[in-house]
């Protein structure tokens, strides 16, 4: 067993290095314009009913724990053991 990397490998290596697939920093706001992290609790600024079910969100409700993606207009969250993605715009912090 070879413990060297392939030639290919460390061309591509040196052609693409690891630093250029960082995220750049994005800032995610809420309804009132207020910057959101992973990690805070935010309330919902709307009724909200859920795609594929006859379930309704209430406003008011607390949502602790987010988690940003990659778009800057939603974040992940889990509300009644179920994950879902809300848009920015119907929370605020």
């Amino acid at each position: 067993m070879s413990c060297f990397l392939p030639v290919k490998f460390l061309l591509l290596l040196y052609h693409y290095p690891l630093s250029l697939s960082k995220k750049s920093p994005m800032e995610v706001k809420d309804a009132n314009g207020n910057i959101l992290n992973d990690g805070d609790t935010v309330k919902l600024t709307k009724d909200l009913r859920l795609k594929g079910t006859s379930t309704t969100i209430k406003r008011g409700t607390t949502v602790k724990n987010i988690r940003l993606t990659d778009s800057a207009d939603e974040i992940d969250c889990r509300i009644n053991k179920m994950s879902i993605v809300l848009r920015t715009e119907f929370v605020k912090k």
